[in-house]
């Protein structure tokens, strides 16, 4: 049979040729999307800021209860701005038997202006350099808070080499002092850290604004300590606090590196867009190879005649797809390995990954793609061919000679639960808001396209007699023809509508979704902004930075914010969402929240908040208690006294701040909004002078702030257009490989039609009349499901009723599938055209 199989495909080599299309591509993509979730598994970080600890205690996560549908289950989230763990735990820490060193570890933000140019750096207390790589080179340890030990990258950056004595300027926690250099340290290891300052730990404890806490405790061990015992007992004074102890390689995860969140974006993203990825592929298989069999059923059928054994039957299909499955892995797995490597590229060069970092393996993804293309291959072709396998041999040429006038039954109900299900959806899209909205809308794009290759039979049939006296009217008796082929090829073009359905749906309503929401990010943010000025600082502001301002002739308000992340509960489940802490004087002359319920002005003590599609998502209404944990885990239960649009532009949750101080690795302002009266010259010198007040700052118009905003947004949606992208295209790929295969089938039924007096010209025109009803029988339903989808989604997220399409974004999409239509269709018949009739009439393929 496996030679049989052999010799068959070389016989049916348009079949075979687009059915491994099929699954070369498919192979492609799920090796890229598989390594990219492979290496993220495989990537171990080494300690490097805390190398040299041995132990560390950290607040870095936190579980919680849910209760959903009367189940309650535990979800652990992390925390978005860290927590922290008391200082005096550090203490009771070190009086341990085994334990030399147990510090307390502060980590602040701050800049060094050196030569014209602003250095970044992260700021220390000094006794917790015994946790990391570096060692005093040059001079002493700090002792007062008028001194400061600095990287010897920092020294090397001035133009002469500063040297211990020497003084030298760092802004930190908002504020900007002189510090003589008491010493040069210098790691002992390689790594990548920023460049490191070591206060005394009073000055360092002064600087964080949260003197009793801490970001982490690091451990030594004392030589010839029992590393078990210690550690059993650091867990349980850890307990206490609700910190977690970690040792060994889980030691790097406690840094927060930039390797480690690349990391986890990696699996994220390769597992949820690839297993959208893989139900596209497989349903795209399934289709390619089900028509290449059913196009085959006169081979099949003929050898059961022959008194070939359904068993047999059904090996040689398997056998057939089987040996193209393994030359697509054969050809995919390198070629997605190669578009690996381009990915790993631009994603380093788009800074969604840190340089350097590592794609490894590709062994595991490669076995698993390969099985699974196997068995998806093998799978289709035995559903596409169970039919054939069931019939009786002396029916099965007169079964196959035209095509079965009834469909499966099974497969209508399936359809129709399938509508219904794409209609329930519809409906909760409706009446539901927020995150349950939003996942009911994106699963009715995917039910609506099965509902419709179901049903594909069906509607053709529908399609062509609805379509039949248009094309007669039009095209005349090539019209005639074109809708009695319709009708009775039915169930053939099912596929084909298939294909066109999900690359007009895909492609009219996933790619525009994000121009959607990008742009209705640019608009709030344009919108939203009434002052015209922001001051803005890497390592923040502090609060007599705003009442600065305010003091200033000619400025009418000043808005300090912080920007943080806060943890709500949304469907049974918890997530982060972003947040801005805002002091509500004035607030309503800076920023244009777009309120449709309460007013910011109320926005004090216990309050928050919250845009619409947020309050949706809670349940919350208007003066509700709201239930949240701030960034570092504080669970804190608010007052809701404002409802606003614009949470694209300034985050879903608004604070007062006085409810996040002590909660933020810092208590400082990211950015100052500023209002000034318009054309006061005298207000815009001062505000020259507040920046030189404030050395590190800047003074942003935000009016450009839009453009800026368009631009980041255009880099972070790089990412989702490509995957989508790449969903589309393989969609379009599908359409065009099913329609080359129909097309390519046609040989003798063109003939027959030639050898009874239809002339070419005839023929040609009654081809051009099928496209034209499949063709617009596939705009119209796919383009009615990108529209509802889209429409949902739009409404959900913005609050729009109708979404915005570029100038050229349906153009290119009818105008692509048209083209795409006609290219694949009358190319194939031309070429079949050519062939003497006498030749064509013989064969089915």
């Amino acid at each position: 049979m496996l030679m049989l199989a052999l010799r068959m495909l070389r016989h049916r080599i348009g079949s075979a040729v687009a059915t491994l299309v099929a699954l070369t591509c498919g192979v492609i993509i799920l090796m890229s999307m598989g390594v990219m979730v492979e290496s993220g598994m495989r990537f171990t970080p080494a300690p490097q800021r805390y190398g040299a600890a041995d132990i560390l205690v950290a607040d870095r996560d936190m579980t919680i209860e849910t209760t959903e549908f009367g189940e309650t289950s535990a979800v652990t989230v992390d925390l978005p701005t860290g927590g922290s763990v008391p200082v005096t735990l550090a203490e009771r820490i070190g009086q341990l038997p085994g334990v030399a060193v147990a510090a307390a570890d502060r980590s602040i933000q701050a800049v060094v202006p050196i030569d014209d140019s602003a250095q970044g750096a992260v700021a220390h207390g000094w006794s917790s350099a015994a946790l990391t790589p570096y060692r005093i080179v040059d001079g002493n340890q700090p002792d007062t808070t008028e001194e400061v030990a600095i990287d010897g990258r920092l020294a090397s950056a001035a133009g002469a080499q500063l040297r211990p004595g020497d003084q030298i300027t760092v802004l930190a926690a908002g504020s900007v002092n002189q510090y003589r250099i008491s010493g040069i340290v210098d790691r002992t290891a390689a790594g990548d850290t920023p460049s490191a300052l070591f206060f005394t730990d009073e000055h360092a404890a002064a600087l964080s604004g949260s003197p009793d806490r801490a970001g982490l405790i690091g451990i030594v061990l004392a030589a010839g300590a029992d590393s078990a015992a210690v550690t059993a007992e650091v867990d349980r004074l850890a307990a206490d606090s609700g910190a977690t102890v970690y040792t060994g390689t889980e030691r790097a995860g406690v840094e927060q590196s930039e390797a480690l969140m690349a990391a986890d974006m990696l699996i994220q993203l390769g597992s949820v867009l690839g297993g959208y990825v893989a139900g596209l592929v497989l349903f795209v298989v399934a289709g390619t190879i089900g028509l290449a069999v059913r196009h085959r059923r006169r081979d099949l059928a003929l050898l059961r005649a022959v008194a070939a054994t359904p068993g047999q039957v059904r090996l040689l299909v398997v056998a057939e797809v089987a040996q193209l499955a393994i030359v697509a892995a054969a050809i995919g797995i390198p070629a997605g390995l190669w578009a690996t490597d381009w990915v790993h590229r631009q994603l380093m060069d788009r800074g969604f990954i840190p340089h350097g970092f590592p794609f490894d393996g590709g062994v595991l993804t490669a076995v698993a793609v390969s099985v699974a293309t196997v068995l998806v291959a093998v799978s289709a072709a035995l559903i596409a061919a169970r039919r054939t396998l069931r019939i009786r041999p002396t029916e099965a040429l007169g079964e196959i000679a035209v095509e079965p006038a009834r469909s499966s039954l099974l497969r209508l109900f399936a359809g129709l639960i399938a509508l219904g299900g794409g209609v329930t959806l519809t409906m909760f899209t409706t009446a539901l808001r927020g995150q349950a909205g939003l996942g009911a809308a994106l699963g009715m794009l995917f039910v609506f396209v099965l509902a419709a290759a179901l049903l594909a039979p069906w509607i053709n049939r529908y399609a062509a007699q609805v379509l039949g006296p248009v094309l007669r009217a039009v095209w005349g008796d090539s019209g005639y023809l074109a809708a009695a082929n319709l009708r009775a090829n039915a169930q053939g073009m099912a596929t084909v509508l298939t294909a066109l359905v999900l690359s007009v749906g895909f492609g009219g309503s996933i790619w525009f979704l994000q121009d959607n929401l990008d742009r209705e990010a640019v608009a709030q943010t344009r919108d939203g902004l009434l002052a015209q000025h922001s001051l803005v600082s890497a390592v923040g502001l502090p609060a007599s930075a705003a009442a600065d301002a305010r003091e200033l002739p000619g400025v009418v308000a000043a808005t300090p914010i912080r920007r943080t992340s806060v943890i709500v509960p949304v469907m049974g489940g918890v997530e982060p969402v972003g947040a801005q802490a805002i002091d509500p004087d004035g607030a309503d002359q800076t920023m244009d929240l777009s309120v449709t319920e309460g007013s910011l002005a109320d926005l004090r003590g216990d309050t928050v908040a919250l845009s619409n599609l947020q309050a949706s998502t809670q349940g919350a209404e208007l003066g509700d208690q709201v239930e949240i944990w701030l960034g570092d885990g504080t669970p804190v239960t608010l007052r809701l006294v404002a409802i606003y649009e614009r949470g694209l532009a300034f985050g879903d949750v608004t604070l007062n701040r006085e409810t996040v101080d002590g909660h933020a690795p810092t208590n400082l302002d990211d950015e100052v909004l500023i209002r000034t009266a318009p054309g006061d010259a005298e207000a815009v010198a001062g505000l020259a002078g507040l920046v030189e007040r404030y050395p590190g700052s800047g003074l942003v118009d935000t009016g450009a702030v839009g453009a800026q905003l368009a631009t980041d947004l255009a880099l972070s949606a790089w990412m989702n257009k490509l995957v989508i992208g790449v969903m589309v295209g393989y969609a379009a790929l599908a359409a065009a490989n099913t329609m080359i295969m129909a097309a390519l089938t046609r040989g003798r039924e063109l003939a027959l039609l030639r050898l009874v007096g239809v002339t070419t010209r005839q023929v040609k025109r009654m081809v051009h009349a099928e496209q034209v009803g499949l063709l617009g029988t596939s705009l119209l339903i796919g383009g009615a499901i990108a529209a509802v989808t889209l429409v949902s989604v739009v409404r959900m997220m913005t609050g729009q009723l109708i979404p915005y399409v570029p100038p050229l974004g349906w153009v290119s999409i009818i105008g692509g599938t048209t083209l795409l239509a006609l290219v694949t269709t009358i190319a194939p018949i031309s070429a079949l055209l050519r062939i003497p009739p006498v030749n064509s009439i013989g064969v089915k393929e």
